[in-house]
């Protein structure tokens, strides 16, 4: 099996190859449609560039090159209040024109997506430390872009960070109020020298955790599977303590872990009765889905849903899994990791292109050429997430680079977070 989470993991670092404009060095945000670009997916990019490197799936000086055209890019890109800039106060709008990088689909400027486009920059900042041209454009100008967000005009009356803002809308879509993916958002809020949002603003966020106790454990309720992964893709949370997190057995990463375990025994359980569902199958998570669609199923009429934030135990539940969802678990869980991988190639073959995972799958409804649905389109967040997942679990080495990050180490600190690695 790890042979073949080898391919699998090389395989996904290529959908960035595939998949991104020489011009610009944009990233399709999915493969399906050739002319947008997700910021966060140019952010995961930039993440798994060092992976990719010490794998040898790339050359050092082309993974520098690639990273520096991104970082130019951006920091040369038009900001302002016209509705086709990139950005506008230092953030950049959630999708762009991958030939242009104008802003596309009227698409919001996004507090989150900055961040994880950031923390990509960040990574390669750390990462590509040599003296050639491009190493210093990558530190230099990926500091600029950084150090420029001015993250406090983003701050609500209330002390929130606002989701999103759009011209002559403004702000909209609601704050970062709840346990989410934005707690690497936090981080390089707090980091900013010139735009730091007040470490109240986090401590606020945390007084609006949903605790639970489900399937016999404690947790940090959030229910779709992304939520518990993308932050703990930069900083690896084991032992470090901001205070908020309940007992004291538990922190970020150990709630990832039940987050895990309660995705599986969901799907053990299988309430809502959906085929395919048992404990090594499973991933709830924000994906794709067959809208429109319907069938009966034991005598219930059952319809299903397009783009929806998925999870448990809540819900919602259509069905619709991500097949990438148990590799992506990895380095917390790499037995259920492997062993769900397992699970799904064996049983849903179709879940893979060319060795790379689709944005999801339905047991429940007949697909194209096969008995179940999947989605046509890989999406750059997804594969991203995977190489970066399996090589934390494999080397540590993004948590790694992270530790090496005074950028991540000065906002985790100010955000009152101490212990594990931070004692170092």
């Amino acid at each position: 099996m790890e042979e073949r989470v080898d391919r699998l993991q090389r395989a996904a670092f290529t959908y960035f190859l595939d998949y991104g404009d020489e011009t610009t060095g944009l990233v399709l945000d999915q493969s399906a449609n050739p002319e947008i670009c997700s910021i966060a997916s140019v952010g995961f990019f930039l993440t798994c560039l060092p992976v990719a490197v010490e794998r040898g799936w790339i050359g050092r000086r082309e993974a520098a090159r690639r990273a520096a055209k991104i970082i130019q890019f951006f920091r040369e890109a038009p900001q302002g209040a016209a509705p086709d800039a990139t950005g506008h106060h230092g953030f950049f709008y959630h999708f762009l024109d991958v030939k242009t990088g104008k802003r596309a689909w009227k698409s919001e400027l996004s507090t989150i997506d900055t961040a994880l486009l950031l923390a990509g920059v960040e990574t390669a900042r750390v990462y590509f430390d040599g003296n050639d041209s491009d190493e210093r454009v990558i530190r230099n100008a990926g500091l600029e872009l950084i150090e420029n967000v001015e993250w406090r005009w983003m701050v609500d009356k209330e002390g929130f960070v606002n989701k999103a803002w759009k011209p002559k809308r403004g702000f909209f879509g609601g704050d970062w109020e709840h346990y989410s993916e934005a707690q690497i958002m936090y981080v390089l809020a707090a980091a900013s020298e010139e735009y730091s949002i007040p470490a109240a603003s986090y401590h606020r966020m945390t007084e609006r955790y949903d605790w639970r106790k489900t399937y016999g454990l404690d947790w940090i309720a959030a229910a779709p599977l992304f939520i518990h992964l993308f932050s703990q893709v930069w900083i690896d949370f084991r032992a470090l303590n901001d205070g908020h997190c309940g007992p004291a057995d538990l922190d970020y990463f150990e709630n990832t872990r039940r987050a895990i375990a309660i995705q599986r025994a969901y799907a053990d359980q299988n309430p809502k009765g959906w085929l395919g569902y048992e404990q090594d199958v499973w991933g709830l998570s924000a994906c794709a889905g067959p809208r429109g669609r319907q069938r009966t199923l034991d005598g219930r009429r059952c319809w299903f849903r397009g783009y929806e934030a998925r999870g448990v135990p809540d819900g919602p539940d259509d069905g619709t899994l991500v097949p990438w969802g148990p590799l992506a678990c990895y380095a917390h869980e790499p037995e259920a990791a492997l062993a769900g991988t397992a699970a799904v190639l064996a049983r849903y073959p179709a879940v893979l292109k060319e060795d790379r995972f689709v944005g999801s799958f339905n047991p429940s409804l007949p697909g194209e050429g096969a008995d179940y649905w999947t989605c046509d389109s890989l999406f750059g967040i997804d594969q991203g997430l995977l190489v970066t997942m399996i090589e934390n679990g494999r080397t540590g080495l993004v948590w790694k680079l992270a530790q090496r990050s005074d950028v991540f180490i000065n906002g985790l600190r100010s955000l009152g977070f101490s212990g594990g690695w931070l004692k170092a």
